[in-house]
This record gives structure tokens, C-alpha cells and sequence, in this order.
């Protein structure tokens, strides 16, 4: 593989694509830059073809410390488990390249995406997709066609391709669309309620920079590339097709169209096993083909069904939404909790509100950030009546968290206003399609229940679409086995003013602006009867916050009396929430939060804080203890840590002959600031407030 660079300009920025420098004992290799920042790809293929039923591709995308002049934290100083970030940018990578290998590939592909090079403009999740399709293009695999990716945003309404880090953060738009030279393929992002219009031209002109980066793969492909190396995908045999359909009939379309799913399920296995069992002697060790062409003649025969009498599974018109319930505390002692269920798909979701010190601390390559807002989704193999292995969290579940929790980014209070860590968590009860999008509907009940003032409901559905040459078919709430035969698996979450989250997969070429269009109009469509339903159970937040949720108070303090609140190795404010049972966190500026469940505990702590950081009033009346009783008069504690004297002769109208016949150690005085000696130190008075 001989050297090779070509580049391009997208959005005023230089782009360029090399191959042949590095990693080329791999099938496919190739560096994509943008700015500084670097990312390295490479596709290697296994030589023999898989036994499985299903395309084995991994794909890894690593970010190395190196790449941004940093060294690992920790006590191990190197590189560990993929983060939350590495995950998503991996998956990001994966759907649009999927769908890019023949039919009946099955030798083992794996991508490897490494970052070696990360500046503070450009993150090179993106990059990393142009890297993978180049790769794949220029090794010896049946990949079909480049496919390119590119970051659109929105600054102060403009759409921007490829913003910097720092205008996708503070942007109103944050979404990557990935295509080849004449389809789109994939879009994932988040809005601060955009209009469809609006998404609909972000795409569009994403698609327009996105055939740039593809020509410049065909570019070097006519140098580099290598021709594709043989492969044998196991021939159908025809008799046994015939056989399999003569064999099922009608009876499979009255299977596979039942509407409850546990039972339409279990009576397609049975038609399955029925036909595998009659035809074991005439095909035999024919288990896998059988299953393989029963598979293929369900999913043609729903397609046709939607297409030529536009009636779905279980008799659903294309625009019909399943059957909406919404259950409202749930979870007695949770801040706020909801389950929502539509048709077979099931969400309970709790909110739990916490404080500064809940708050989870993000440290990658490009910066480290604070993270007041969560959400997390888990997906337990008994919401869809499987028994599995459960270890640790899926990739799966960690992408439809992220989408479910970017949903919800617009319509949260600011940190200032509502000054606590949130943290949702869904758990999927049930599972017949689109459990990301039930989950954003039952955060925001979740959410309002809780007390959060959210600005509005937030609601998702996932839409679909059925294609045969000019023939489509757009489904409204798509159950699993829609989703597993069609075109098209389009989530999209908003408010009634526009879309907040979306994501589009795409598995055929030719999906045109109108039906695009069209798909959004009806997801806006059906996400205002979804909000309509769930305004009837709980139309706006509530006023008052659950009683297990802790009371947060905010105050500020001068920057130089932190010290004092803290104390010689934080003993101060240790022993204030030791002794109120109150949470404390401090912040550089000054700024204090103090955390109760208990408002006697909270008030407390914020009197003890008040009574550090006041400064002595002349002619300010306190409540005093005795520290220290002397010959001269006694030492009593006016504010926490201050002491003052009062004199023998301040104690009393008449004269006093011992102070202890008036004062002793650890008694309760009310006192006077009458004014200060050479020295600054306070003189109170108890005489002055005696009449």
C-alpha cells in the first residue's frame, strides 16, 4: 500500500484523508484530520466466514491521553475500560457502515478507531466514521460505497458545519448526519426545540458537504484501493424455499399478524418448528436455511401486507398509536417516580434529586466538566421474557440513555435557579418497540411528579417505513418486529414547539427530502397526542418537592471568609454538619449550598455559617455562652468562633464583687456590643441591656 493524501474544503475548514504511512499490515487503514485533531482507522476481516446468523462486527473507538498531551489519572496510568464518550462515539461509527456489506457477509470485521491526535476545536467522533468507511473501501472486504460524516450546528440561528466544541455546547443544534454520494444513512443530535423545517435543512445541508468527503474516497480508491477478495455466500436452495411456503401457507400471516406479542411470538415458533420437523427427512441438517427462508417469507409477507392493505400487526392503522396509560408515584419513597406504558412497551422511571456533591465529575481528552444531570436506562432481559447473562451496563443501554437524557436538555431548570443534581433512572418493564422513546415520556412525568420545574412535557415516538420502489408506507410507534423488517427506525423526542432529540437509521438507498419531510410531520403529529395524554395526568410541575428530597439553600460568602467556614483541615465544617445533619459544599466564588431533608437541621447549619463569616456590629445585641470566667470580668462566645469580654464592671448596675457571683462557664448571656479596644478585640456589655 503506497503513500497517499488527498483533501478537501468543508465549511472554509481543511479536511484531508492518508493512507499507506500507518497500521498497513491491516485488511483497510486511514488517517482522517480536521484542525488537530487526528483519528486513526483500521478494518481487519477474519479469513474464515462465521457460523452465525448474523454479521459479527465490532466496532472500538479509543481515545488516548497522548493525543491531547495528558497522562491517564488514576493509580494505574494508562487507558481502561471504554468511557460513557468512547461507547458512543463507537456506535456513532457502527450504524452507518452496518448496513454498507452484502447480505450473507459473515466474516468477523472489526474497526478499530483510535484518536492520536485531539485539539480544543474539532472532537473526532465524526471524523472517525469518514476514517471507517475509508478504511473498509480501500481493504479487500465487499464494502459497497463510501460513506461520509460531518457535525452541523446552530449559532445564533446559523447552521455551521463542523462547529468547535465550544459552539456545539453553548449552539442550539448538536447533530451528525452520515451518508453516502446520494443517501443519507444515519442522523443522531439533540435541539433546543427546533422546527422540523429547520432539522430538515440542517440535513440536507450536511448531505451537500457529505459528498465532498466521499469523492475524496473515491479518489483514493482508484490509487490505493484493493480489489475485493472472494467470498462465498451460502446458495438458497430453491426446493426447499418452495417447500418451506408451500408448507406455511396462510397459516404464517395469521401467526405473525396477532396483535398480543406473547402470543403471536410463541405461535410463530410453533409454525416454524411444525415445518422444520415435516421436512427433516426430505432436508436433512436443513435447521438453519429453514429458519433463514421462515424468516425471510414473514418478513415479505409484512411488508406487503402494510404496503397493499395499510393494516399492521394486530390490525393497527399506519397512524395509529398504541393504547397510552400514565400511573403517576409509583415508588413511595423515590422524589418522584411514573410508569408509562404504551401498547406492550413499559417504562417506570424515578427521579432523585441530590446535591453539589452528587454532582459526577467527566474527565476526557478534550477538557473536564461537571455533570448535574443524568440519566440512565436499563434494559433487563425480562422485559422481553428472555434469560440472559446480566453484567455490566450495555452499549445498547448506554446509547438509548444518551438519547433518552439529551431530550430533556432545553426544558431543565438552570443550576442557579433549582440548584440540585438530577438523576433519572428507567428501568424497562416490558418491551414491543421504542423503549428510548417510552422512557422520555416517563422521565418528564417522572420529572413534574418530582417537583423539577421543567418548562414543559417532553415526549418521543419512533416512526417507520416501509419502501418498494415508489410504494412507501410510513408507520407511527413501530412495535420491535416493524422495526426488525422495515426501512427506516426514526426516534424523534420534542415539546410541542419543536424537536429536542433525534435519531434516524436508514437501510435503504433513495430516501428522498419528501418522505424526510413527511416522517417528521407525522412524528409531530403523534408526539402531540402522546404530550395530550400525558398533560392529563400531571399538567405542569409540582409546587412542592417530595418530603424524602433534600431542602437546598443557597447563600454567598466573601471569598476570603471560606477559610474560616472550612476550618484547619475542614474541622469546622465537618463539625457543622456533624452536629446539624446537614450536607455542605463550598464552591471557590463563595457560594454555599446546604442540603437538609430536615428544615430545623438545614436553618441550623445556615445560622452557624451566618455566625462565622458576621462581622461585630457596634451596638449589636447577641446571644452569648460563657467560654472563660477571669478575676477582670469573663470571655463569652457572641458568634461562632468569636469571643468577646465583658468586663466586672459591665456585668451588673451595682458593683460585683466576684464574677461568679453574677456569670459562670457555659452559661446562656444576651449582650451588647458597646465597641472595641486598641487592639480590635470586642467589648460587650450585659449591663447595658439591663433596665
Amino acid at each position: 500500500m503506497s503513500y497517499a493524501t488527498v483533501e478537501t474544503e468543508v465549511s472554509g475548514l481543511k479536511v484531508s484523508i492518508e493512507t499507506g504511512r500507518m497500521a498497513k499490515q491491516a485488511n483497510g487503514s486511514a488517517i482522517v484530520r480536521l484542525g488537530d485533531s487526528m483519528v486513526l482507522v483500521t478494518a481487519c476481516c477474519g479469513v474464515e466466514m462465521s457460523e452465525s446468523d448474523f454479521f459479527p462486527l465490532s466496532v472500538e473507538y479509543i481515545e488516548k491521553t497522548y493525543a491531547a498531551g495528558k497522562i491517564p489519572g488514576g493509580y494505574i496510568k494508562r487507558e481502561g475500560r471504554p468511557s460513557e464518550k468512547e461507547i458512543l462515539a463507537a456506535r456513532l461509527v457502527d450504524r452507518p457502515i452496518r448496513p454498507m456489506f452484502p447480505d450473507g457477509y459473515r466474516r468477523e470485521v472489526q474497526i478499530v478507531c483510535t484518536v492520536i491526535s485531539a485539539d480544543e476545536k474539532f472532537d473526532a467522533d465524526v471524523l472517525a466514521v469518514t476514517a471507517a468507511s475509508t478504511a473498509l473501501c480501500l481493504s479487500d472486504m465487499p464494502f459497497k460505497e463510501p460513506v461520509a460524516a460531518v457535525r452541523v450546528g446552530m449559532i445564533d440561528g446559523q447552521l455551521k458545519i463542523y462547529p468547535t466544541l465550544m459552539e456545539t455546547q453553548t449552539g442550539e443544534l448538536d447533530m451528525v448526519v452520515a451518508g453516502t454520494e446520494d443517501s443519507i444513512m444515519m442522523v443522531e443530535g439533540g435541539a433546543m426545540e427546533l422546527s422540523e423545517d429547520k432539522l430538515l435543512e440542517a440535513i440536507l445541508m450536511a448531505h451537500t458537504e457529505i459528498k465532498k468527503l466521499t469523492a475524496l474516497q473515491k479518489q483514493l480508491m482508484s490509487s490505493n484501493g484493493k480489489q475485493v477478495a472472494p467470498y462465498k455466500v451460502p446458495e438458497v436452495n430453491q426446493d426447499l424455499v418452495n417447500a418451506v411456503k408451500e408448507l406455511a401457507g396462510g397459516r404464517l400471516h395469521d401467526a405473525s399478524f396477532i396483535g398480543v406479542k406473547h402470543e403471536r411470538y410463541p405461535a410463530v415458533k410453533a409454525l416454524r418448528d411444525e415445518i422444520t420437523e415435516a421436512l427433516k427427512e426430505r432436508f436433512p441438517e436443513s435447521e438453519k436455511q429453514i429458519a433463514s427462508i421462515f424468516s425471510n417469507l414473514e418478513e415479505e409477507d409484512i411488508r406487503s401486507t402494510i404496503l397493499n392493505t395499510s393494516t399492521r400487526i394486530g390490525g393497527r392503522g399506519l397512524d395509529e398509536i398504541r393504547k397510552i396509560t400514565c400511573d403517576l408515584d409509583i415508588l413511595p419513597r423515590a422524589h418522584g417516580s411514573a410508569l408509562f406504558t404504551r401498547g406492550e412497551t413499559q417504562a417506570l422511571v424515578a427521579t432523585t434529586l441530590g446535591t453539589k456533591l452528587d454532582i459526577q465529575h467527566i474527565d476526557n481528552i478534550q477538557g473536564n466538566y461537571d455533570k448535574s444531570y443524568m440519566l440512565h436506562y436499563n434494559f433487563p432481559p425480562y422485559s422481553v421474557n428472555e434469560v440472559k447473562r446480566m453484567t455490566s451496563v450495555s452499549r445498547r443501554e448506554i446509547g438509548h440513555g444518551h438519547l433518552a437524557e439529551r431530550s430533556f436538555a432545553p426544558v431543565l431548570p438552570s443550576e442557579k435557579s433549582f440548584p440540585y443534581t438530577i438523576r433519572i433512572v428507567s428501568e424497562i418493564l416490558e418491551s414491543n418497540g421504542s423503549s428510548s422513546m417510552a422512557t422520555v415520556c416517563c422521565s418528564s412525568l417522572s420529572l413534574m411528579a418530582a417537583g423539577v420545574p421543567i418548562k414543559t412535557h417532553v415526549a418521543g415516538v419512533a416512526m417507520g417505513l416501509i419502501k418498494e420502489g415508489d410504494r412507501i408506507a410510513i408507520l407511527t410507534d413501530i412495535l420491535g418486529t416493524e422495526d426488525h423488517v422495515g426501512d427506516m427506525d426514526f426516534k424523534v423526542a420534542g415539546t410541542r414547539d419543536g424537536v429536542t432529540a433525534i435519531q434516524m437509521d436508514i437501510k435503504l438507498k433513495g430516501l428522498t427530502p419528501e418522505i424526510m419531510r413527511e416522517a417528521l410531520a407525522k412524528a409531530k403529529d403523534a408526539r402531540i397526542k402522546i404530550l395530550d395524554t400525558m398533560s392529563g395526568a400531571i399538567p405542569t410541575p409540582r409546587k412542592e418537592l417530595s418530603d424524602y428530597a433534600p431542602r437546598i439553600s443557597t447563600m454567598t460568602i466573601d471569598k476570603d471568609k471560606i477559610r474560616e467556614v472550612i476550618g484547619p483541615g475542614g474541622k469546622v465544617i465537618r463539625d457543622i454538619q456533624d452536629t446539624t445533619g446537614a450536607t455542605i459544599s463550598i464552591d471557590d466564588d463563595g457560594t454555599i449550598q446546604i442540603a437538609s431533608s430536615n428544615r430545623d437541621s438545614r436553618d441550623a447549619a445556615i445560622k452557624r455559617i451566618k455566625g462565622i463569616v458576621a462581622e461585630p456590629e457596634l451596638n449589636a445585641i447577641y446571644d452569648a455562652i460563657v467560654k472563660t470566667v477571669v478575676d477582670f470580668g469573663a470571655f463569652a462566645e457572641y458568634l461562632p468562633g468569636k469571643d468577646g469580654l465583658i468586663h466586672i464592671s459591665e456585668l451588673a448596675h451595682e458593683r460585683v464583687g466576684r464574677v461568679e457571683d453574677v456569670l459562670n462557664v457555659g452559661d446562656k448571656v444576651r449582650v451588647k456590643l458597646i465597641g472595641f479596644d486598641r487592639m480590635g478585640k470586642v467589648k460587650l456589655s450585659r449591663k447595658a441591656l439591663l433596665e
